[in-house]
């Protein structure tokens, strides 16, 4: 059995001719960007999720915020696998406040990207981060993308070995890895996957229509597909993962916006689709 962060037990699935264990699924955040964190937190829970994503709005986000994410995880016993986004940035960031918040609804792992810093500056931003985060016991990933500065899985391992920090490590999009090299999965075997907490999964077109940046941006934002529906190498991808680690169903779809209005039919349409495709049925 596999525990998730709320200590609720969930049985790894097995992909057919992989024998690979899939670990429990989470509900990213960016599947209902325009719902507030504990809507998210009760949509995740409606459709059977174990763990959920939390967004974190510095202009929004408040104490009494904090306490209905968290009596709405505590009452539906979904964990908070993570909490994004900090955009380490020349001109600051809002890494500190969403650490503390992080640990006040209890996630585990909070996500940052690098925007215009250098690699050295964004590994001491990255150290600090992390040693912000140690004593709450939450691990900071660096989410390597080709719309920011740090592009490539092995990029981020840079930065994290340069942090030198216990809790740094990696967050692997296989959309994002597959944009910046065009071989998620030769990628990932490069990689020491001790450093892989947990992955963001979806489906996609092989290319992305449009491939400028803001196209690139269109592309990650609303262009993503249910698992089977696109034509990325997905059971390649969640077979080359460390086996057991949590999935978080990353599928920002205009698509699914539209399609699916209620965030409860939206988180349920993801986790269903999710849990056909890793069992071997690609239909619906």
């Amino acid at each position: 059995m596999i525990a998730d962060s709320s200590g609720t037990a969930h049985p790894p699935a097995n992909l057919p001719g992989t024998g690979s264990a899939v670990g429990p699924l989470s509900l990213a955040s960016g599947v209902l960007p325009e719902f507030e964190p504990p809507e998210v937190v009760s949509a995740a829970a409606a459709a059977g999720f174990g763990l959920v994503g939390v967004w974190f709005d510095p202009e929004t986000w408040s104490d009494a915020r904090a306490r209905e994410v968290r009596r709405r995880l505590d009452g539906t016993g979904v964990g908070a696998l993570d909490m994004e986004p900090i955009f380490a940035t020349p001109d600051g960031d809002c890494g500190f406040e969403l650490i503390d918040a992080a640990a006040e609804v209890g996630a585990r792992n909070v996500l940052t990207v690098s925007r215009g810093l250098e690699p050295a500056r964004f590994a001491e931003r990255f150290a600090e981060l992390c040693d912000h985060a140690a004593p709450a016991g939450i691990t900071v990933v660096v989410e390597p993308t080709i719309l920011y500065s740090v592009t490539t899985l092995t990029e981020a391992q840079q930065v994290v070995a340069l942090a030198g920090r216990p809790n740094g490590a990696i967050l692997a999009d296989n959309l994002h890895l597959d944009r910046a090299s065009g071989n998620a999965i030769e990628a990932l075997g490069r990689l020491d996957t001790s450093l892989l907490p947990y992955a963001q999964v979806c489906d996609g077109p092989a290319e992305p229509a449009d491939t400028s940046r803001l196209g690139l941006f269109n592309d990650a934002r609303d262009g993503r597909r249910l698992l089977g529906e696109g034509d990325l190498p997905v059971r390649e991808f969640v077979a080359a993962l460390p086996a057991g680690i949590p999935l978080s169903l990353e599928i920002r779809s205009r698509q699914l916006r539209q399609h699916y209005p209620d965030p409860a039919e939206r988180a349920a349409a993801v986790y269903d689709n999710a849990t056909r495709f890793l069992a071997g049925s690609t239909t619906g």
